[in-house]
């Protein structure tokens, strides 16, 4: 099917002032949290306890100039109140800074804990579509980054460059104050040049550590990719393939980053000769004051010490800037996540849905997963509450398909699926849902426990309730014989079991959720003959009474339903119970016949493989 670029959400598309203050807007509702007045507080004790410390920071060479001015008129005079007050002033800039931070940490957090949770609960509700498209890897680093990202703007901006900008605003004031323009002069003059020099070059850096995020996010999904595949690698001997493909993604990741360290060294060779230029003019001004007599030697260590004061964070802003820059980057990533469109919404004014049997009943379906690729052709069948009805058909015939709109997943383009005669583009999604379990062909379990995996069809279901449901499936006994029985791991995706064992805790699942409408999507396709008789008889024994529908393979599984639709090119070509099938002589006694030969033929090669042995 034609698909969107699964990494569309994840370019730096836009990237820019505009796309950077949207990404600010978009944060800022979580630093200001409606209803949590504390937060709020705590956000404006933050900023009352930034003011003080860079109130007090700027006074402190104020201070050390009294002091060394009373040393060069009275040497044997020790000023010591105003060394105390100068040390006192030094200790109580540091703690208004660390304080502000301990009062602000609990914002951050919790500022990174809702953006990290909405991510995640939003990606739940996309649709099926973008996560067949999406490739996980990049999805994980775009959301582990993008929090990162938040706790980094939040600690440098806002306790970095805010207060930077406030003590530059605040000496340029008292230079002016104190002395003539020119010191002020020179001073804003050099900071507004070492500015506008970081900003042009950080944002021509920018395309650079763009592209190391998008290589760095390649590199990642195609190792997950290649390590979630494994026994397929090792099946077609394809380790130096893969290999291959994981190390042109580290090329292009070399590259980008060769690039964005050498554009790095040249920023920061910059910075330093515009600092120096601007700190040289300002001590020849000040050594000249001091000559001609207008300057003491306090105002010249006063100056050398705002100079210094104002260049150790100047120079540390380059950094922090270009971070900052790759924060904003990192966390558009993550909030374009945000912005992807549920494909399925609840409509509004929708209920939860009704049961009153569980009726199922699909009326002239038609669906493509694409305008140009048709799918289904007006289907139309009816599933009595408490009735079973199969779906047979060659692959690609449409049957899979079905549970999904079913589960709506989908929605359909013509016609409309009715459960009880509600719409089930009319009732909320979790209530649907919930009326419907499934067992389906590709049994993927969670990286835990047996247990786990079970009780996951009803979170909180007692140990003897999971047991029951594994006994329906067929499973209890084994799982018993293992060391650690229901607390044995069952591996990244369930790969430490077979796929038998697989396909039966999928269907303990399922049993455990007690839901009123079934559907085995090939649920015995895994399992031996023996094993797929005796789950039979168990799949009956849950399915009694309950609405059921069953998309099947193999002919053998479905004699016993009370209808079978036999689709064919996504149209129903034939329907009935399996003795009128084989009657009609048609597609379904076909497919029955080649079964059977296809048995049979098995059957006596097995025979004579016992025989020559």
């Amino acid at each position: 099917m034609r698909r969107r670029d699964p990494s569309s959400w994840d370019k730096g598309r836009g990237q820019g002032p505009g796309a950077d203050w949207s990404t600010l807007r978009t944060l800022f509702p979580y630093l200001w949290p409606p209803g949590e007045p504390e937060l709020r507080l705590r956000v404006v004790m933050a900023m009352i306890l930034l003011v003080a410390a860079k109130g007090v920071g700027v006074g402190i060479p104020l201070l050390y100039k009294q002091a060394v001015d009373v040393l060069s008129v009275s040497p044997v005079l020790v000023p010591l109140a105003l060394l105390a007050a100068y040390g006192a002033a030094r200790v109580m800039a540091g703690s208004f800074a660390e304080l502000r931070d301990i009062v602000f940490v609990k914002v951050a957090q919790r500022a990174i804990r809702k953006v990290g949770l909405g991510v995640f609960t939003h990606l739940h509700r996309l649709g099926l579509r973008f996560h067949l498209d999406r490739q996980t890897g990049g999805v994980s680093r775009a959301i582990e980054r993008g929090t990162k990202g938040i706790e980094f703007l939040l600690n440098f901006m806002l306790f970095n460059i805010l207060p930077t900008l406030l003590e530059i605003g605040l000496v340029t004031a008292i230079l002016w104050g104190l002395y003539d323009g020119v010191f002020a002069l020179i001073t804003a003059a050099t900071i507004a040049v070492y500015i506008a020099f970081t900003l042009g070059v950080t944002e021509w850096r920018t395309k650079f550590r763009r592209a190391m995020n998008e290589t760095d996010s390649e590199a990642s999904t195609k190792a997950i990719d290649s390590l979630l595949n494994f026994e397929t690698v090792k099946y077609f001997c394809n380790e130096a393939h893969e290999a291959g493909r994981y190390d042109k993604a580290l090329a292009r990741y070399e590259y980008a980053a060769s690039k964005s360290k050498v554009t790095l060294s040249l920023l920061n060779m910059g910075q330093g000769a515009v600092i120096a230029i601007g700190l040289t003019l300002v001590m020849i001004r000040a050594a000249e004051g001091v000559a001609d007599g207008t300057m003491t030697l306090g105002d010249f260590v006063l100056v050398n010490a705002y100079l210094i004061q104002l260049y150790l964070p100047l120079n540390f802003l380059g950094f922090v800037y270009r971070e900052i820059k790759q924060s904003l980057t990192d966390m558009e990533s993550m909030f374009r996540l945000l912005r992807e469109n549920a494909e399925i919404e609840d409509s509004p004014g929708s209920k939860p849905l009704a049961l009153a049997g569980g009726e199922v009943r699909f009326d002239g379906v038609t669906f493509g997963y694409n305008p140009d690729r048709r799918i289904l052709g007006g289907v139309d069948f009816t599933i009595p509450a408490g009735n079973t009805l199969a779906i047979v058909g060659p692959s690609g015939a449409g049957k899979s398909t079905l549970s999904r709109l079913l589960f709506r997943f989908y929605d359909v383009n013509g016609g409309a699926i009715l459960i009880d005669g509600q719409d089930i583009r009319q009732v909320t999604q979790g209530s649907l849902r919930a009326a419907i379990g499934i067992v389906p062909q590709d049994t993927v379990l969670f990286n835990d426990t047996i247990r786990y995996n079970i009780a996951y069809g009803r979170p909180g279901a007692a140990q003897d309730e999971v047991e029951e449901a594994a006994r329906l499936a067929r499973i209890h006994d084994f799982v018993q014989s293992l060391p650690q029985g229901y607390d044995t791991r069952v591996g990244e995706r369930g790969l430490k079991l077979s796929g038998g064992e697989k396909q039966r805790v999928a269907i303990a699942r399922t049993i455990l959720k007690r839901p009123s409408i079934l559907i085995f999507d090939e649920a015995t396709s895994a399992l031996d003959t023996q094993t797929e008789k005796e789950i039979q008889e168990s799949l009956r024994e849950v399915s009694r009474d309950r609405t059921t529908l069953i998309v099947a393979h193999r002919l053998s599984t479905v004699v016993d339903a009370d209808e079978i639709v036999v689709l064919d090119g996504g149209r129903i070509v034939e329907r009935g119970r399996h003795a009128q099938l084989l009657e009609a002589g048609g597609h379904y006694a076909a497919m029955w016949r080649r079964q059977q030969e296809a048995q049979t033929l098995q059957q006596r090669l097995a025979t004579e493989l016992q025989g020559a042995e």
